[in-house]
């Protein structure tokens, strides 16, 4: 039997002011993600990358449309509802990592276990587990100053995914990041999709990532202009390929 999407968005609009200085940051989008589904969002910068995630996780409410998430229509619950649904089962990654430096690694990935009022011994299980499949087994009592910028950011990625998290918004998460870094941490987000059953959306400017990716969904000017299933002969330039040629074709 086929799953049900566990990100869902029909029709969805977002706009930001009114009248004169109105900005139409989404425009009736409609897309899904399915369990263990990686889709890589690309798209120019201003084009609604990022708000797509704040609506996905509940952290901007949509102003016409449906957004489905874990199976909570987001526009029909509490505040209190919604709150409980990010805490719970969505996870965030962004460029900036936001770890506490005063913490070590595996009391970063517990405090938000611990902020949903998990105990701590329940807590330091869950985080030592979390580190254990983002890769770091072992160095979980080190500050985040002893980890080079790539482990921190598998810290981070750990903090996300800790307890029963079923998606994972990554936003432009290897920005600060080398080469070798960056290709190590997107080559994780897939393996979580694959092996965890995690649903990963991720923001990136990054060609080279699609080779990861399940599918890659292309933003314009808050639209969804394009959408490709990846195969193994897929290639990121055979996606730029195949945009220039529809574009082509739509003008």
């Amino acid at each position: 039997m086929t799953p049900n999407p566990i990100l869902s968005f029909d029709g969805v609009t977002k706009v930001f002011g009114s009248g004169s200085t109105e900005t139409r940051a989404l425009d009736s989008i409609t897309f899904r993600v399915m369990p263990g589904e990686l889709v890589a969002v690309m798209g120019p910068s201003g084009c609604g990358k990022s708000t797509l995630l704040h609506v996905a996780g509940g952290l901007e409410r949509p102003t016409a449309g449906q957004v489905v998430t874990c199976g909570r229509n987001l526009g029909d619950i509490s505040l209190a509802a919604l709150s409980t649904m990010r805490r719970c089962d969505v996870g965030y990654v962004f460029q900036k990592l936001n770890l506490i430096p005063s913490l070590t690694a595996v009391e970063n990935v517990m405090l938000p276990l611990e902020l949903d009022g998990m105990n701590r011994r329940q807590a330091r299980t869950q985080a030592l587990q979390a580190l254990d499949e983002v890769g770091l087994p072992g160095v979980h009592d080190r500050y985040p100053d002893d980890f080079s910028g790539g482990q921190q950011q598998r810290i981070a990625i750990a903090r996300a995914i800790a307890g029963t998290r079923k998606v994972l918004l990554a936003d432009e998460p290897t920005g600060s990041l080398d080469t070798l870094a960056a290709d190590s941490v997107i080559e994780l987000l897939a393996t979580l999709a694959r092996e965890r059953g995690t649903a990963v959306v991720l923001v990136t400017h990054e060609p080279r990532f699609t080779a990861w990716a399940d599918r890659v969904v292309y933003l314009r000017d808050g639209v969804v202009v394009d959408e490709a299933v990846m195969h193994a002969h897929t290639t990121a330039a055979d996606l730029d390929d195949d945009v220039a040629a529809s574009a082509q074709v739509r003008s």
